[in-house]
């Protein structure tokens, strides 16, 4: 049996829960990437572009501490321009972030310029909630 720690759990957790955010976007392939080490983040090449920014790219970020944001490519030298922040759940629902990406995409989101205050409670611990997420990979990694 393979041993796993809690953080090693939560790295797999929100790989897993950046993947069903992408099959909710409608979106296959590999256009994600996940930082497995705290602090947690993730980022998500998105197709289409923000009304804003026709010519960038767009991609969707995450991290442990704001949640969701969407974001312009800049030069390769700078990080991506996050120009929002979702608000309320750090891991809300995979069809709640693809809702809420696609009608932004759009122009139509009405968003948070800073990221929220976050009380830090137990129940929107971050590591806990992608926890969750990971049961289907530590089941595929068994079998492995």
């Amino acid at each position: 049996m393979m041993d796993v720690d809690f953080d090693e759990t939560v790295g797999l957790g929100l790989r897993r829960y950046v993947r069903l955010v992408t099959e909710a976007l409608g979106m296959a392939g590999e256009c994600s990437y996940v930082e497995m080490e705290r602090p947690l983040a993730a980022y998500l090449a998105l197709e289409g572009r923000v009304p804003r920014f026709p010519d960038r790219d767009v991609a969707l970020l995450w991290n442990e501490d704001c949640g969701w944001s969407p974001a312009v490519e800049t030069d390769s030298c700078q990080d991506p321009l996050v120009l929002a922040y979702k608000g309320g759940e750090l891991v809300p629902p995979p069809r709640t972030v693809a809702e809420w990406a696609s009608t932004f995409l759009r122009g139509e989101q009405a968003v948070e310029p800073t990221p929220a205050f976050r009380m830090g409670t137990a129940s929107d611990d971050p590591g806990r909630r992608l926890s969750s997420y990971a049961t289907v990979e530590l089941l595929s990694a068994q079998r492995a």
